[in-house]
């Protein structure tokens, strides 16, 4: 894996290996049994916020979308801490993680919503702490992966002190992730990761650890979204897929196929989860953009 920020060259590409997932401009094609294949190891998972106003509604709740998931030949699925229960227990996850493995449905992961861009005090232990919990909670779902945020940087703070600050927090979840075994990662959600060489440099001061990455969600880059996906995917430990990008100030379809080859380039393998936040009728379009990412990503 490079380092943060840093990407290879076509022929340190190839000497590594991983050049063996891609020539040229198209993934390569890998001769098999007489017939031929394309390296991809990546499942695609639903993210649970993308039914948000059913599950916010009642209309739904997290059981129900997990037989979803399985109803639609999902391999993973995403549940998202805002829509637990308040008043939770272990027994509630024991039960989540029973009705995803009776279903074949893998937990992929979880995603909180944290604030770690602040100075040090009673506000910045909170937020460690909820961290902290929801990876033992991701455990007991044998959930590995939890999305988490940077937050924003406060109002006369200059940006190189709010990295710091984030790439504090992050760095005191990190033993903690690593005794239970759950990666975090940390999402490019607006605020301080809003581009991608700010995002890179937060990962850079936390410094390389095998339970930490970025979580790549394709849809919140507003610069240049393709080249800020190419320049973070190296450093993905789980990607959340839109159907639609930026472009200057309004959202436009997503290009599937080259957010593919991006991954693909990448040497990315593991969990690709479908966070659908387009106008259409969710429950419509949801099985369609599952059926074209296993299509492009399963093959």
């Amino acid at each position: 894996m490079p380092k943060w920020g840093e990407t290879l060259d076509r022929r340190q590409w190839l000497a590594t290996g991983m050049g063996l997932a891609v020539a040229g401009t198209t993934t390569a094609k890998i001769r098999a049994e007489g017939g031929t294949y394309e390296p991809r190891n990546m499942w695609v998972s639903l993210a649970a916020y993308s039914v948000r106003e059913a599950l916010t509604e009642g209309r739904m709740d997290l059981f129900r979308f997990i037989d979803w998931c399985a109803e639609m030949n999902l391999a993973g699925t995403e549940l998202t801490s805002y829509y637990f229960p308040e008043d939770f227990d272990t027994a509630y996850l024991r039960r989540l993680r029973r009705r995803a493995f009776g279903n074949g449905v893998t937990v992929s992961g979880t995603a909180v919503r944290n604030d770690f861009c602040l100075p040090p005090g009673p506000e910045k232990d909170s937020q460690i702490r909820h961290v902290r919990q929801w990876i033992d909670y991701a455990a007991e779902l044998w959930a590995p992966h939890i999305r988490i945020f940077a937050g924003n940087v406060p109002s006369g703070v200059e940006k190189r002190q709010g990295i710091t600050w984030v790439a504090d927090g992050v760095k005191a979840c990190l033993d903690h992730a690593a005794e239970r075994g759950v990666v975090l990662g940390l999402e490019n959600h607006g605020g301080i990761t809003t581009y991608a060489e700010d995002l890179l440099a937060i990962c850079r001061e936390v410094g390389e650890h095998p339970y930490f990455g970025i979580n790549l969600d394709t849809g919140n880059f507003h610069a240049d979204p393709y080249g800020e996906m190419e320049s973070t995917a190296p450093h993905a430990v789980n990607v959340q897929v839109k159907v639609e990008v930026w472009s200057g100030e309004e959202k436009v379809p997503a290009d599937l196929s080259r957010i593919c080859e991006i991954l693909v380039k990448s040497g990315y393998k593991g969990w690709v989860a479908l966070e659908y936040e387009a106008a259409g009728d969710p429950f419509q379009e949801i099985p369609r953009y599952v059926r074209i990412l296993k299509r492009l990503l399963e093959a």
